[in-house]
Formats: C-alpha cells, sequence, structure tokens
C-alpha cells in the first residue's frame, strides 16, 4: 500500500542482443537526463525503486540496462516488472536487435567472442541468444532494429522518442525513408508504397539527384497521384493520431518506400514532415538508403 502513495517512477528497461547497440542505448538515456543503471538483477528492482523514492523526488526517470541471458529466466523478471505497473509506475521495455549477419561482423570487427558462448563460432552464439531471448523480445513495447543505423543515429532516435519535457508531450513521430530493393525495415509501425509515383530516375537531369532537391520534389508533387495520395494521408493520420495517443503511445513510426528509396520516398516524407511539425508534433526524418548508389 506504501508503494502505491508513492510518487511514480518513469522507468524504461532496456535489454536485448549481444551487439545490437545496449550499452550505446544506455549512454543515450543518460545523456537525455534518465538516471541509469546497468547490468541490474532483476530480483532487486523493487528495492531499487524504493531506494530512488528515498531521494526525496530528485529521481524521476530511469533507464536500467538489464542482460537476462544467464541469470534469470523471463518468468523472473515479468513478474517483477508487471509487479512495478501496478504499482502505476510507467514503465517500457525496449528490446534492441539486429540482423544475423550484422552481429557477426560487428563481433569479428571487435575481435570478441560471443559472450553466451565464447568458446564457439559467433553465429552459434548469435543464434542461441536469439532463441533465448525470443520470448522477452514478444513482451517488448518498442523493438529496435539497429541493422542500418550508426550509434549516433541510435541515440538521436532514442532521445527524440524518450525526452522528458516539462510540458505535456504529444507523441514523437518518425519517419524513415527506403528502397524495396534493399529490404524493408523491420523497425516500424505503419507502411506506405509510393512506387505508383512517376519516377524522377528516368529523367536525366534528375536521376543524379535527391528528394531534398527542390526540382525533383517539384517534379513528384506535380503528378496528381501524388498530391491525391497526400490528401487521403491527411484523412487517414487525422483519424489514426488520435487514437494512438489516446493509447498513450509515446511514438509512431512509418515508413516511407520507393525503389531506391532515393527520390519520391524522401520527398514524401519531407512533405509529410512539414504537415506533422505545423501540428506540434516532434518529427524526425531518417532517409535509410538515400545516399546507397
Amino acid at each position: 500500500m506504501l508503494a502505491l502513495l508513492m510518487a511514480a517512477l518513469n522507468l524504461v528497461v532496456i535489454s536485448g542482443l549481444s551487439g545490437s547497440g545496449k550499452s550505446h542505448a544506455l549512454k543515450a538515456f543518460e545523456d537525455a537526463g534518465y538516471f541509469c543503471v546497468d547490468n541490474l538483477p532483476p530480483a532487486l528492482l523493487p528495492t531499487f525503486v524504493e531506494l530512488c523514492h528515498q531521494q526525496g523526488g530528485e529521481i524521476k526517470n530511469v533507464a536500467l540496462g538489464i542482460d537476462i541471458r544467464e541469470r534469470v529466466f523471463f518468468g523472473d523478471l515479468a513478474k517483477v516488472l508487471g509487479e512495478l505497473k501496478a504499482q502505476g509506475h510507467a514503465l517500457q521495455l525496449v528490446f534492441l536487435e539486429a540482423r544475423e549477419e550484422v552481429l557477426v561482423r560487428r563481433f569479428s570487427e571487435s575481435r570478441r567472442p560471443h559472450p553466451l558462448l565464447p568458446h564457439m563460432p559467433v553465429v552459434e552464439g548469435v543464434r542461441f541468444e536469439r532463441e533465448r531471448l525470443s520470448e522477452l523480445r514478444k513482451h517488448a513495447d518498442r523493438v529496435i532494429d539497429t541493422s542500418n543505423i550508426t550509434v549516433h543515429e541510435l541515440r538521436e532516435l532514442l532521445i527524440r522518442q524518450f525526452r522528458q519535457e516539462t510540458a505535456a508531450r504529444r507523441m514523437t513521430i518518425s519517419l524513415v525513408t527506403f528502397g524495396y530493393k534493399f529490404g524493408v525495415p523491420y523497425d516500424i509501425d505503419l507502411l506506405f508504397d509510393v512506387r505508383f509515383i512517376r519516377n524522377p530516375f528516368f529523367v536525366p537531369e534528375l536521376k543524379a539527384l535527391t528528394g531534398e532537391d527542390a526540382r525533383v520534389q517539384q517534379y513528384v508533387l506535380g503528378d496528381p497521384a501524388a498530391g491525391q495520395f497526400l490528401e487521403h494521408l491527411q484523412g487517414l493520420f487525422g483519424f489514426l493520431i488520435p487514437l494512438y495517443e489516446r493509447d498513450q503511445r509515446s511514438y509512431l513510426s512509418i515508413g516511407i518506400g520507393c525503389t531506391g528509396g532515393r527520390h519520391r520516398s524522401v520527398t514524401m516524407a519531407l512533405h509529410l514532415r512539414e504537415q506533422f511539425a505545423a501540428l506540434g508534433y516532434d518529427v524526425s526524418v531518417t532517409h535509410r538508403d538515400m545516399q546507397k548508389p
């Protein structure tokens, strides 16, 4: 009963696959003003929360790095997190991952063995760990695939989505452009294919440019289908976003894809950014494939 009378904490638990950027993620939360603790045993979480309350309200935002590969089963962590949520604490579980070949390359570049199976080939450790953490991943509030982003982009993404402000926060919107020829991003909520819009790639004077160029934007938005599509999106987002906010979602990730991720998707994302910003939303844009050949 006493715990229910205490001020609620904003808790972010960070977990995921080795080599996916967990340590960089925790550092990003530290830069965003969170009180951060790494490798805290889940059994000590209730005690840690009580100690935070004893600080007289000085600690409100906390990020915890938890590694459950060897110490506990998922059920142990789930039980503790459930108890904290029941006490009224705002809690989010963030799970970081990356594709198998990316994780193997990262371990190869750092010349480190996989911590779970140090005497086996790295790929065996990656696969074993992914299997062990599959249940935890299902219960994550946010899954972030770091295969195609740098540590600096990961930091910016996390700070934008979890930054605490004194005023009431509106939902953060993340726009990600990509090329279907390079694969679809894994960590998006809504996906839109704009390959039906006429393609500047086949215009010689526009081919080498990107959707950041005014000439490309004029060409893309000059297609009547592009204008109609934006009108339909405006109505769709006008319907969806209030529902997401009512559900207390803090972020929304929108993927916009064209063939190469260079012209049409970039143009449309930049146009949407202006629309969302005009409505007062915090908007970020990531062009995943714009600079690829």
